[in-house]
């Protein structure tokens, strides 16, 4: 006969199951990397207060469950907020977004704004000008929310496919950074967590968990994506597809391209912009003895 001492096993809500998950099956590939991130580009330091901006989509509703986990263990104090930006949704979307806060036990607060509306009689770059006024937008909600940092949902394969954009559509060598200051917002930074993060391991997560998250926010995607649009949209699918083929020969090719960045040797760079000036080699050619 059981003991009457004997616990009753918890039941879980759902969200504690998301979070069971990141503790034990996604540990490594997903909890460890972001805390790995967070250490080795420093990106939190003590009275930090870090404003998580949700879009709706997995990543940033992943990093929403990192913070959380993080805030319950972390060995010093910060505080953490959690925003969603409503550019104009669609009812649709903003009811998934909604629903999804809900059921994992994310706090929102929703801040609106009319940046869909403001940039759909564009003709030119809409996309751009419109991910450059929601990054506006951040800052500035971040900081009536008094936060020193914001914190961005862009992954390892985020960077990797920049990296060689950059190079192959832009003619430049630079990459997605893990961590930046603000120009524009004084005493305001960002920080992007899910930098070590395979968006693999990120799906993996979704699926796992049978959750379902936004694909695209934006409501005129569907209806009037011009071609300037499809065209940059098609150029990241290119080089996922790239990426893809180089990997069938070398499986260590994402790592190698990540790496890159970490191993520039200006000596054998002929020229690199620091701080918007430009350096030449033959600037300081003869101030020292190469060797072949």
């Amino acid at each position: 006969m059981e003991s009457n001492t004997t616990k009753k096993k918890k039941t879980l809500t759902y969200a504690e199951e998301v979070e069971l998950s990141l503790r034990k099956k996604f540990k490594k590939n997903i909890w460890s990397r972001f805390a790995r991130a967070i250490n080795n580009y420093d990106m939190l330091q003590p009275g930090d207060k870090v404003c998580v901006c949700i879009s709706g989509g997995k990543d940033s509703m992943l990093m929403a469950k990192c913070f959380q986990e993080l805030k319950r263990h972390n060995k010093f104090s910060f505080d953490v907020k959690f925003l969603v930006m409503d550019p104009g949704y669609s009812e649709t979307n903003r009811k998934l977004i909604e629903e999804n806060a809900k059921k994992l036990q994310v706090p929102i607060e929703i801040h609106e704004s009319d940046i869909f509306d403001a940039v759909v009689d564009i003709e030119k770059s809409p996309c751009y000008l419109c991910a450059r006024m929601r990054r506006g937008h951040l800052y500035a909600f971040a900081k009536e929310m008094g936060c020193n940092k914001i914190a961005l949902g862009h992954h390892y394969d985020d960077v990797i496919e920049t990296i060689l954009m950059g190079m192959l559509y832009g003619s430049q060598i630079q990459t997605m950074m893990p961590k930046l200051h603000s120009t524009n917002f004084e005493g305001m930074e960002l920080i992007r967590p899910l930098y070590l993060v395979r968006e693999e391991d990120i799906i993996a997560w979704k699926e796992y968990n049978h959750l379902q998250f936004l694909q695209c926010a934006c409501k005129f995607t569907k209806e009037n994506q011009r071609n300037s649009d499809k065209e940059s949209a098609s150029k990241r699918l290119e080089i996922k597809a790239l990426i893809a083929e180089l990997k069938k020969t070398n499986p260590f090719v994402e790592s190698n391209i990540f790496k890159s960045v970490e191993n520039v040797n200006v000596d054998t760079v002929i020229q690199y912009k620091k701080h918007g000036v430009k350096h030449h080699f033959l600037d300081s050619y003869d101030d020292v003895t190469t060797n072949e």
